[in-house]
C-alpha cells in the first residue's frame, strides 16, 4: 500500500506542478501593497481661502486636482484609493488650507510644508492627459 500511495503522490505532484501551471502563476504575479496611495505635492505653500459656514467643501487629498485646494474629481482616474476630505465649517471664516497634502491636521495647514521632505520634493505638474 505504501508503494501505491507513493506512486499516486508522485503523479499528483507532477500533474499539479507541471510547467504550464508554474508559468501561468508567474505571469499572474501581481504586487499588492497594504500602504495607502501617496498624494502628489501641488504646492509647497498653503492656500488662503474664504469658507462659507454651513456649506460642504471638498478638500483635495490626492494633489491632482486642477482646482486646488479643492477637489475636481481627478482622484477617480489618477489616484484611486484617495478620496476628498469633505467638511462643513460652522461659520464664514478665512483659513489656510494645506497645499502640500501632508498636513497632520487636514485640511488645515500645520506647517508641514517647511519640513525637508517637502522642501526637497518635486512639485507635481499637471498634464493634459
Amino acid at each position: 500500500m505504501s508503494t501505491l500511495v507513493t506512486k499516486l503522490d508522485h503523479k499528483w505532484i507532477s500533474s499539479t506542478f507541471r510547467q504550464p501551471w508554474i508559468t501561468a502563476m508567474v505571469a499572474l504575479k501581481v504586487h499588492f501593497s497594504t500602504l495607502p496611495p501617496q498624494p502628489v505635492i501641488p504646492s509647497k505653500k498653503p492656500f488662503k481661502v474664504e469658507l462659507v459656514g454651513g456649506k460642504r467643501h471638498s478638500w483635495c487629498t490626492c494633489g491632482h486636482s486642477k482646482k486646488q485646494p479643492f477637489c475636481d474629481g481627478a482622484h477617480k482616474t489618477k489616484a484611486q484609493g484617495l478620496s476628498p476630505l469633505r467638511f462643513v465649517p460652522e461659520k464664514d471664516t478665512t483659513v489656510w488650507l494645506c497645499g502640500c497634502k501632508y498636513t497632520n491636521n487636514p485640511p488645515y495647514c500645520d506647517g508641514t510644508h517647511k519640513q525637508d521632505f517637502i522642501v526637497s520634493a518635486p512639485l507635481h505638474e499637471h498634464t493634459d492627459s
